[in-house]
């Protein structure tokens, strides 16, 4: 279990604001904890055992799934050098055989000039298609082949193919070697099915051609085969000696589906094109019609494959994409033993655009934003659109998460510069969201929701850039546990509050700072920021709220009854401040416990102005009026700033910890908080000095004018029971004014609660 600062001896710095924080007099170092049963069915049940069986179900699954993924996506080094060596050795050896035999390369016949016409026209038909089109398959280009091999044996089909795939790319796009491997690689898928062929006993030639009247039902599995051979060595083939980068396991999937649309066509179609050849083959040049609809078949069934990867309104990948091209470098990361990072960046206020502008706006905004997402990308990164106003970008190699964040930085500082929009100049500024592996999670969709929970911290502190941080996410597994945890031990009243006194120089006790404990019952101790951080990112803040003022308020009465006449300041959180109705719940609260306001102080930061501004000053003042004092908590951290500190209606100003504990050692500290304390003054504002922890600190605060400090050196945080007695010495003996003089001895703990 992590300590918090004040187990620490280190006083009552957070990381997180608190609805009341841990205070450096937290005590000890408690025990450590138990470990924490498991909940449900006791073990070794049916149930532990189907519990155990689900993750390794998973594991194998995903298990598999990874090494298919790897299959899929592994490159061969030469595989093209070896396609086409292959293919020119069959051409010369085949080419070689049959001139030695005689034999002729292609029929001279009707149905061969047939054939050479249909071979023009689909030739001409994927010129002026485009390579965009075609250059991942055609199925007029395979079936035209597949129908020659069937009929005349694998030597005319290779002279189609060359003409069909060779001539083709060259032609259209000059790119002869790209060319050549495609070319080379049909003449290998030709052989593959030659050699099928040839296992059923079918060995057909421009001499001996099978015709359809040799035909039976036989013939219908060894042209399937013959297909299907074909099919899959030239798919196979073309698929890795090109593989697309990134590759994507969609894309693998969608390119199996077209193929397998080819196949059927194959085995439609080319045995109808040998039968025409053979009876009418003036007729064939018809079959161009059938063959490019083919073509074109394939091609929207691409094109729509293709969108599903991609954002219509950007061309950027979508969330598909990202997902899929994540978990490949994911994979890629593992085995090369090195760190993967994904940064989720929202535009900030990117909804007023839409309202007062138009979506039509919102969307010429969105791809001005998408160019410029691509301008910024470090190298290797890629970029998506997930949807909204919200992108990704994927860092397939990250050094360290400080490399990540610094990318991210420099990401969202280009977004956030200005941009152009009919005649206006707007400025988006954007958050982002950092999550690394393995450090944060070990799978896509992990990684994705580890950086949406940094995306809304930098979005809440409006800090930009947030790496995860498993402390402030409120989702994981043992933390929702906790939370459920929480939320009976508040039903209960298992949660219970510590005190810690805020001191004058004078020796008068001016005040009380009520501090959150929990006791867990299997747990042991936990830790403040661990638990309050859980409520404030769920929905159990206002309850915790409302169980810390009814505590402090109830003990508050019960000391003003035994003549303690000592204010509380109890700590609230933004989301309480901007909840309609919460002046008016203290106010009842107050006159329900006889408790007059000025007994109560409440304690904020100036986080409870940067969201609804207008809903916090409403409370803010309707407190003030019903005479509750206002105390400024953390001043000189974060937000700090005069504007906030002018609308603020607080009669007290807290110096954060971080300044006071080496204010002995560090000028800087020194100079800060002197400034500090006169700026205050001259608003009419006290100042307390939290973390005092040793005499020469008391003495420089004193020196410098503070008005009050809190700390280890006067008290720790102290239970009910303790904190009366130490009130009551107080009383008996104040001991005069020095720092020494608060150092009394605390008595032994009292169970439950006192007067």
């Amino acid at each position: 279990m992590q300590q918090t600062p004040e187990e620490r001896g280190g006083g009552d710095r957070r990381p997180a604001r608190l609805p009341t924080r841990p205070g450096p007099g937290a005590g000890p170092p408690p025990a450590a904890p138990r470990p924490r049963a498991a909940a449900g069915p006791r073990p070794g049940g049916p149930a532990d055992e189907r519990a155990a069986d689900r993750p390794r179900g998973a594991a194998r699954a995903g298990a598999c799934c990874s090494r298919l993924r790897r299959a899929l996506l592994t490159r061969v080094p030469g595989l093209s050098t070896a396609v086409l060596a292959a293919a020119a050795t069959a051409l010369a050896f085949c080419g070689y055989r049959a001139a030695g035999l005689g034999e002729a390369l292609f029929p001279a016949s009707t149905a061969g000039w047939a054939l050479v016409a249909l071979t023009a026209v689909v030739v001409a038909h994927l010129v002026l298609l485009g390579r965009d089109r075609w250059w991942g398959g055609t199925g007029s280009g395979a079936a035209l082949t597949l129908a020659v091999l069937l009929l005349y044996g694998w030597m005319p089909a290779a002279l189609v193919s060359i003409a069909v795939v060779f001539v083709t790319g060259v032609a259209r796009h000059r790119r002869w070697r790209q060319a050549a491997v495609h070319g080379a690689v049909d003449i290998l898928g030709i052989v593959a099915s030659a050699c099928v062929m040839a296992a059923f006993g079918l060995r057909p030639s421009v001499a001996q051609p099978w015709t359809p009247d040799l035909w039976s039902w036989s013939a219908v599995p060894e042209m399937t085969a013959t297909a299907c051979t074909y099919l899959v060595v030239t798919r196979v083939l073309q698929w890795y000696c090109e593989i697309p980068c990134p590759a994507l396991p969609s894309a693998a999937r969608t390119a199996l589906v077209r193929h397998g649309l080819t196949c059927v066509a194959l085995m439609g179609i080319s045995p109808l094109i040998v039968v025409v050849a053979t009876a009418q083959p003036l007729a064939l040049p018809l079959f161009a019609v059938p063959l490019i609809a083919l073509d074109s078949t394939l091609w929207i069934a691409r094109v729509r494959a293709e969108e599903q990867l991609r954002d219509p309104l950007t061309g950027l990948p979508n969330r598909l994409w990202l997902m899929e091209r994540t978990w490949s470098a994911l994979d890629d990361a593992d085995r090369a033993g090195a760190r993967a990072a994904l940064v989720l960046i929202d535009l900030d206020r990117f909804r007023s655009v839409n309202d007062t502008l138009g979506h039509l706006a919102g969307d010429r905004l969105l791809l001005q934003i998408a160019d410029r997402l691509r301008t910024a990308l470090p190298r290797g990164a890629e970029a998506a659109r997930l949807g909204g106003d919200e992108f990704a970008v994927l860092l397939p190699l990250a050094v360290s998460t400080t490399s990540a964040q610094r990318a991210a930085r420099t990401v969202v500082s280009a977004l956030s510069s200005p941009l152009h929009l009919d005649g206006h100049s707007l400025v988006l500024e954007a958050s982002a969201g950092v999550a690394v592996f393995p450090d944060h999670a070990d799978e896509a969709e992990g990684l994705l929701r580890r950086a949406d929970v940094a995306m809304y911290e930098a979005k809440r502190d409006r800090s930009g850039v947030e790496v995860y941080d498993v402390m402030r996410d409120g989702n994981t597994v043992d933390r929702l546990g906790l939370l459920g945890d929480l939320r009976r031990a508040l039903d209960a009243g298992e949660v219970e509050l510590h005190y810690q006194p805020k001191v004058r120089f004078d020796g008068q006790v001016s005040g009380l700072e009520a501090l959150v404990r929990w006791q867990h019952p299997e747990r042991g101790r936990v830790a403040p920021d661990v638990f309050i951080a859980i409520a404030e990112t769920s929905g159990l803040m206002p309850r915790l709220t409302e169980y810390v003022l009814e505590s402090a308020l109830g003990q508050v009465a019960a000391w003003r009854a035994a003549g303690l006449t000592v204010p509380v300041a109890v700590n609230v959180s933004p989301r309480d401040v901007h909840t309609p109705g919460f002046a008016g719940a203290v106010a009842a609260r107050l006159a329900r416990h006889g408790v007059p306001a000025s007994a109560l102080q409440l304690e904020i930061t100036e986080h409870v102005l940067l969201e609804e501004p207008q809903q916090a000053a409403d409370t803010l003042a309707g407190l003030v009026g019903h005479g509750v004092k206002m105390s400024l908590d953390d001043f000189g951290t974060g937000y700090s700033s005069l504007v906030h500190l002018r609308r603020l209606p607080v009669s007290e100003l807290k110096i954060d910890r971080s300044f006071v504990a080496r204010l002995a050692v560090d000028s800087q500290d020194a100079a800060i908080v002197r400034c500090t304390v006169d700026l205050a003054h001259s608003l009419g504002l006290l100042v307390v000095a939290e973390g005092v922890e040793d005499d020469e600190t008391w003495e420089h605060l004193r020196d410098l004018g503070c008005d009050a400090v809190q700390g280890w050196l006067v008290a720790a945080a102290m239970p009910p029971a303790e904190t009366t007695a130490w009130l009551r010495a107080r009383e008996v003996a104040p001991g005069g004014t020095g720092a020494r003089a608060f150092r009394v001895p605390r008595p032994t703990a009292a169970k439950g609660p006192t007067a």
